[in-house]
């Protein structure tokens, strides 16, 4: 007989030392964007401009590849404290079963929601997935929307987190053998303290794939680290036929007071490359999320990159544009825009890169995003894709601040 134990306090703690890590690894790499990924050359020769191209080339690469390291780590970070928060809720049930009962009669008839405890999931009835259910009012985690069976059905919507406690992931659309098809369902919201639920991913389609849902919102208030304020990534949009269109991925969700927006979910790969789903904003005080990756098009073109979130009014960084999508058949998507910065500083994003045409031209950069009105470097646009007739045009830089700041290059 096999045992397990787990210390919830101490796996919240790491949690939180790691979504500290996150957030740091974050910020120095927006920092830095504006300064890498825009070179300039260092005189009018080609030698010197080739050089300065090289080096801004590479760190647009490594802003691409931290950003997608960079949602790794979040969902990781979810997933322990969606883990513990499941753990501590079978533990609750166990020992406190009949006193919750008592605890939650009140507000269940005359509510039909109860004080603590987790919503519960949504299952499958008739092919269709169902909502979940609402967490308790004062403690509890959204149950997960269910996922549909039925061909081009959508997934069910994550449930709503309590006070405290995290929204309900949405359901996976429906496959469609022969059609479209369907969508998945929207993350659940958190309410005070905690963050949303991530969005569905969209279902297989033929003739097109299903758009991921939305990811929820976070919290307006932050409990066991900044990423519980966090809005949640958009859901996946599904992959499609090889003359279908992949499924649009679906947009982050918005930040709470001091949290930074979602990430947009990737578009569906498919013969024409889904477009991916822009990054989520914030609220208040935080980072715009980035926008996801266009799908890949097998006998087509890719699919474009969703824009980069705006930063929160009082102050945060715009969102990076996502990458195009490869054009195996065709074009390569062009990259999403960088987000706007909002507030008193913050800088703008850096547009995405252009995804590259196999058989076509290669996508256009994504245009850097504008900084605030008052400091702030405009973020750097994203350099163009190659392409087998004609490589993409470089994305123009944002707009520097009015008072104190630079423009992007």
């Amino acid at each position: 007989m096999s045992f397990v134990i787990a210390a919830p306090a101490s796996v919240m703690a790491a949690a939180n030392d790691l979504a500290g890590i996150g957030s740091a690894i974050s910020a120095a790499n927006l920092a830095a964007a504006a300064a890498t990924t825009g070179v300039v050359a260092a005189g009018a020769d080609e030698v010197s401009a080739a050089v300065a191209e090289l080096f801004s080339a590479q760190a647009q690469e490594y802003q691409a590849l931290s950003s997608q390291v960079a949602a790794f780590h979040t969902q990781f970070v979810q997933n322990m404290t969606s883990g513990m928060a499941a753990y501590a809720g079978a533990e609750a049930a166990n020992v406190q079963g009949s006193l919750l009962d008592a605890i939650n009669a009140p507000t269940l008839a005359l509510l039909g929601r109860p004080l603590i405890g987790n919503g519960a999931n949504g299952g499958t009835v008739g092919g269709i997935g169902q909502p979940g259910g609402p967490g308790g009012l004062l403690v509890g985690n959204g149950g997960a929307g269910g996922n549909s069976t039925t061909p081009g059905a959508p997934g069910g919507n994550g449930g709503a987190a309590g006070l405290f406690g995290v929204g309900g992931p949405g359901g996976s659309g429906g496959s469609s053998p022969a059609g479209v098809g369907g969508n998945g369902g929207a993350g659940g919201s958190g309410l005070l303290f905690g963050g949303g639920g991530t969005g569905g991913t969209g279902g297989y389609g033929l003739t097109q794939g299903g758009n991921g849902g939305p990811g929820g919102a976070g919290g307006l208030l932050g409990f066991g680290g900044p990423d519980q304020t966090h809005g949640s990534a958009g859901g996946a949009g599904g992959p499609a036929g090889p003359n279908g269109i992949g499924g649009t991925g679906g947009p982050g969700g918005m930040g709470g007071l001091l949290g930074s927006g979602g990430f947009g979910g990737p578009g569906g790969d498919g013969g024409t490359g889904g477009n991916g789903g822009a990054g989520g904003g914030s609220l208040l005080w935080g980072n715009g999320g980035p926008g996801g990756p266009g799908g890949t098009g097998s006998t087509g073109d890719g699919g474009n990159g969703g824009n980069g979130g705006t930063g929160g009014p009082f102050e945060g960084g715009g969102g990076l544009g996502g990458a195009g999508g490869t054009g195996v058949g065709g074009n390569g998507g062009n990259g999403g825009n960088g987000g706007t910065a909002g507030g008193i500083s913050g800088n703008g994003g850096v547009g995405g890169a252009g995804g590259t045409g196999v058989t076509g031209h290669g996508g256009n950069g994504g245009n850097g995003g504008n900084s605030n009105p008052y400091q702030g470097a405009g973020g750097a646009g994203g350099r163009g894709g190659v392409g087998a007739t004609t490589g993409g045009d470089g994305g123009a830089g944002g707009n520097g601040a009015g008072l104190n700041g630079s423009g992007g290059a």
